[in-house]
């Protein structure tokens, strides 16, 4: 069973990239110990920890930021609940069995940004983005990896 540990910052006129990197560095000293470990970044730009077993991943809205450490790769991507997205987007990023789902959802905006969220988790987890396979995956809008928290949705992957 994956170790994982979350949290979450309203910014409070504060930077949302300052903010989550003040979450990691205290998510690391409460649960591995230690200072943190230097963030490098690969080829296709995914931050890690050098030396380190351990991942992360940060995300921020308007109002709040989130972290997220994990013994295993992780993503994870939040939305703030009343962010309107546009049904086109729809188009573009939707498999067609999650297109399916949207077509049937009574609340189409929610539904969006229940699959936005997901991509962009698993995105941020495989490193690739959610350039790399928008309309490539199979979500579910039951995914139980998607909840919400302080009038966000948030989706953590591992």
């Amino acid at each position: 069973m994956a170790r994982i540990y979350w949290t979450c910052r309203q910014l409070d006129n504060i930077g949302g990239h300052e903010v989550g990197r003040a979450l990691l560095k205290e998510l690391y000293g409460t649960h591995v110990g230690g200072q943190l470990p230097p963030i490098a970044v690969t080829e296709l730009g995914k931050p890690y920890l050098e030396g380190s077993d351990w991942h992360f991943s940060i995300s921020h809205t308007r109002h709040y930021a989130f972290c997220v450490l994990c013994d295993c790769p992780v993503g994870l991507d939040a939305e703030e609940l009343n962010r309107q997205v546009s049904p086109l987007l729809a188009d573009k990023v939707l498999s067609p069995g999650e297109r399916a789902q949207y077509d049937a959802a009574s609340d189409k905006n929610r539904a969006l940004l229940t699959f936005w969220v997901l991509k962009e988790a698993d995105g941020k987890r495989t490193g690739r983005g959610i350039g790399f396979h928008p309309n490539h995956t199979d979500f579910m809008l039951t995914d139980q990896r998607v909840f919400v928290h302080s009038d966000c949705l948030v989706a953590i992957v591992y």
